[in-house]
C-alpha cells in the first residue's frame, strides 16, 4: 500500500487506531438504520461514507407499510407522513398506433381483503429525506457519520479479542486510516467493496432486456392520472411508470424498446418520450430536479456473510434489482433491522453462533423471493400486458407491502401447528387495538412498546382471576424468576451486560420511559393479554413477574378501533378456548418467534409453559458475557 500510514502500533508516535464494536461502511438506508440501531443499543459504532454528504434529491423514494411501521417501533417517521406523498391506488392505461390512449384499470394498492396493514399506502419521499431523519436519530445517540472516508479493504487481525478485524480507508491526498473493530457490515452498494473481500460472495447478475431513464421534476400537464401510481403503455414508443412526488413534483420512468435507444438515454430524450407516450396530452417540466439512467439488473450474493461470522452485506451490497416496485430501499432496511439486533446480543455474549447464522438464512431468502418477484414484475411492466400486470400485482401485494416477508421455520421461529389466528411465527406481528391497564389508553399492541432490543412475552390468558388460571400465571412466574430458570440467568446477565455497555441517555427518553419496559429484565419485556374487565382486578394482585411489569398489562377490550374490527386475542390466536393460555414470544424485531398454547386444566401446566420458554430460547441465547 502507498501512501501515508495510520495504524496501530506505530513506532513512529502515530495514533493508535480507532476501536469500536461494529464498522459500518455505507450511511445510505442499511447503513444508517443499522447504525440507528446499535447505537441505540449502547454498541459502539463508527459510520464511514465515501461521500462528502448524504442524498440531497433523487434515488429511491417508496417506504411500504411495513417500513412506515418500523419506522414508528423506532419512534420516527412523523415528518415523513407529513411531508411525503401516499399512494393508494394504481391506474392502468394503454394506447396504440390504432387506439387512442385510454384508462383500462384502476385498482386499489392494498384492499383491506388482501392485506391488514395499519398504513394502507406507499409513502413517497426521496430517499434524503429518509436519511436525514436516520442521520438526526443517530445524533440522538451521539454519533455521526465519518465521510470522505473511502474504503479499501479490511484483515482479520487475531482470533482473539479485542478487535480481530482492520480496516483501512483512504482519506484523500494519499493517505489511508486504519480502523479496528470486531465486525464489519458492508452497506456500501452494488459494487460493494466489502463484499468483494468476503470469499464465495459473487453472484452472476442476469440482466433483463429493458432500459430505462427516470426523470424528477415539476410538470405542467393535462394528464388526468398525474396524482395517481400509474403505468401507461405505448405500443409505438414503450413505457411509462408515472410516481407523485413531495414538493409537487412527478417521478417519471421511462422504459425503452432496445439498448440502442438506450445509449440515448439523456434527459432531452427521455423528456421528448414521455411526451410521444402520454399524447395527446400535453406534458411540460417547470423544472427538472433529477435524472438518471440504469439497465435492470437482478443479483444475489451467494452468502451474506463470512464464514468466522465477523463480516456481512447488507442491503445493495447483497441485492439488486428494478426500482420499479418500490422494494430496494425497504428491503434494505429490513436486512438492517435483522441483523442489528441479533449483533447486539451477541457483542453482549448472550447469543449462540446459530442467531448470527439466522441473519444470512432469513435474509437471503427474501432476496431470492425478492428477485424472482421483481423479474416477474419488470416482465409486465416492460411487456405491456394490463391484465397480466394486474395480476402479478395482485399476487404479490403482501410481499410488496412487506407484511408478506415471512421466514422459515427455524429455532427461532416455530410452533406453527399451535397457530389459529393471524400471528404466525416467522411473520411480522398483526396490527391489534388493545387498551393499557395502567392508563386505559387505547394502543396499538404492535407498536406500544419502544425498540430497546428486548424480546416480548405475550401471556394471553381470557379469565385472569379464575382458580385455575391464576395458578397457571404463578407457577409461571415462580419458576421463570427462580435463579434456576434460564431466563433468569439470561436476565442477570443482560443487566451486567448493560451495565458495562449502558444505552445512551436521549432526549426522547423522558417521553418513552425506558424504565417501564425494564423492570424485570434488560432482555425480556413481560406482557399480559386478557378478556378481563379492568374493574374485576389490581396489577397489584397478579403474580411478580406481572405486577412488576404495569405498562405491559394490556386489555382486549378495543375490538371496535381494529382494523378488521377484531379483538386482539382471536385475531392472532383464533379460538382460544377458556381454559387455555397461550405464550406469543416476540422477537426484536416484532417478529412473531413462537407460540404455544396449554390447558389449564393440567396441574403442571405454568411449569410446563416456563419449561418450554426455557427450550425456545436456549435454543439461540445463553447467560454469558464477552465484553470487552
Amino acid at each position: 500500500m502507498t501512501g501515508t500510514e495510520i495504524h496501530s502500533g506505530a513506532q513512529d508516535g502515530s495514533p493508535s487506531p480507532e476501536e469500536y464494536d461494529v464498522g459500518i461502511v455505507g450511511a445510505g438506508p442499511a447503513g444508517l438504520t443499522l447504525a440507528v440501531i446499535l447505537a441505540r443499543l449502547g454498541i459502539k459504532i463508527a459510520v464511514f461514507d465515501d461521500r462528502p454528504d448524504q442524498t440531497a434529491i433523487g434515488r429511491a423514494d417508496g417506504i411500504q407499510p411495513k417500513t412506515i411501521e418500523t419506522l414508528q417501533m423506532l419512534g420516527l417517521g412523523d415528518e415523513l407522513l407529513r411531508q411525503g406523498v401516499k399512494i393508494h391506488d394504481i391506474c392502468m392505461w394503454r394506447g396504440s398506433a390504432d387506439s387512442p390512449l385510454r384508462r383500462i384499470g384502476r385498482q386499489v394498492h392494498y384492499p383491506a381483503s388482501v392485506v391488514d396493514v395499519k398504513h394502507p399506502y406507499v409513502l413517497i419521499c426521496h430517499q434524503g429525506m429518509m436519511e436525514s431523519t436516520l442521520i438526526d436519530d443517530l445524533g440522538e445517540s451521539g454519533v455521526t457519520v465519518t465521510r470522505s472516508h473511502r474504503f479499501t479493504n479490511f484483515e482479520y487481525t487475531s482470533d482473539v479479542k479485542p478487535c480481530p478485524l482492520d480496516l483501512t480507508f483512504n482519506i484523500g491526498e494519499a493517505k489511508h486510516k486504519h480502523v479496528h473493530a470486531d465486525y464489519v457490515v458492508g452497506c456500501d452498494g452494488a459494487r460493494s467493496l466489502v463484499r468483494q473481500m468476503i470469499p464465495g460472495t459473487d453472484a452472476i447478475a442476469t440482466p433483463h432486456e429493458s432500459y430505462w431513464g427516470v426523470l424528477d421534476g415539476e410538470l405542467d400537464t393535462d394528464f388526468p392520472d398525474i396524482w395517481h401510481k400509474t403505468v401507461v403503455f405505448s405500443e409505438e414508443h414503450g413505457s411509462v411508470l408515472i410516481i407523485p412526488r413531495e414538493r409537487n413534483m412527478t417521478r417519471i420512468y421511462i422504459e425503452m424498446k432496445s439498448s440502442s435507444s438506450a445509449k440515448h438515454l439523456g434527459q432531452d430524450f427521455v423528456m421528448e418520450q414521455a411526451k410521444r407516450i402520454l399524447a395527446p396530452y400535453r406534458v411540460d417540466w417547470l423544472s427538472v430536479e433529477w435524472f438518471g439512467n440504469y439497465q435492470i439488473a437482478q443479483r444475489v450474493a451467494a452468502r451474506f456473510s463470512d464464514s468466522t461470522l465477523r463480516a456481512f452485506i447488507a442491503g445493495d451490497a447483497s441485492h439488486t434489482h428494478s426500482p420499479k416496485a418500490a422494494q430496494g430501499m425497504n428491503t434494505s432496511m429490513h436486512d438492517a433491522w435483522n441483523l442489528g439486533w441479533k449483533l447486539n446480543l451477541a457483542i453482549r455474549g448472550l447469543a449462540k453462533p446459530a442467531l448470527v447464522e439466522s441473519y444470512e438464512v432469513e435474509r437471503i431468502k427474501i432476496a431470492q423471493d425478492l428477485i424472482s418477484f421483481d423479474f416477474e414484475h419488470a416482465n409486465e411492466i416492460a411487456g405491456g400486458d394490463i391484465q397480466r400486470l394486474a395480476e402479478n400485482f395482485k399476487t404479490n401485494t403482501r410481499f410488496i407491502s412487506g407484511v408478506g416477508v415471512e421466514y422459515a421455520e427455524s429455532a427461532l421461529n416455530y410452533g406453527g401447528a399451535q397457530t389459529r389466528g393471524d400471528a404466525r411465527p416467522g411473520c411480522t406481528l398483526p396490527p391489534s387495538k388493545v387498551s393499557r391497564f395502567v392508563d386505559a389508553n387505547p394502543v396499538d399492541l404492535q407498536l406500544d412498546i419502544p425498540m430497546l432490543g428486548q424480546f416480548r412475552v405475550f401471556v394471553v390468558v381470557h379469565n385472569v382471576i379464575g382458580p385455575a388460571e391464576t395458578k397457571f400465571l404463578t407457577r409461571l412466574s415462580d419458576y421463570v424468576t427462580a435463579e434456576s430458570s434460564l431466563l433468569t440467568k439470561l436476565s442477570r446477565a443482560a443487566a451486567d451486560s448493560y451495565v458495562r455497555k449502558p444505552r445512551p441517555k436521549r432526549s426522547t427518553d423522558v417521553y418513552t420511559v425506558p424504565a417501564r419496559y425494564q423492570a424485570f429484565s434488560q432482555i425480556f419485556t413481560y406482557c399480559l393479554l386478557t378478556s378481563t374487565p379492568k374493574e374485576q382486578f389490581e396489577v397489584s394482585s397478579l403474580p411478580t413477574l406481572f405486577a412488576s411489569s404495569q405498562w405491559t398489562v394490556y386489555l382486549d377490550d378495543a375490538a371496535h378501533m381494529d382494523t378488521k374490527g377484531l379483538g386482539c386475542i382471536p385475531k392472532w390466536l383464533g379460538d382460544l378456548a377458556a381454559n387455555e393460555v397461550a405464550i406469543v414470544n416476540v422477537r426484536p424485531d416484532g417478529y412473531v418467534g413462537s407460540i404455544n398454547r396449554w390447558n389449564t386444566a393440567m396441574d403442571d401446566a405454568g411449569d410446563a409453559a416456563a419449561r418450554w420458554l426455557d427450550e425456545y430460547y436456549g435454543g439461540f441465547l445463553e447467560a454469558t458475557t464477552r465484553l470487552n
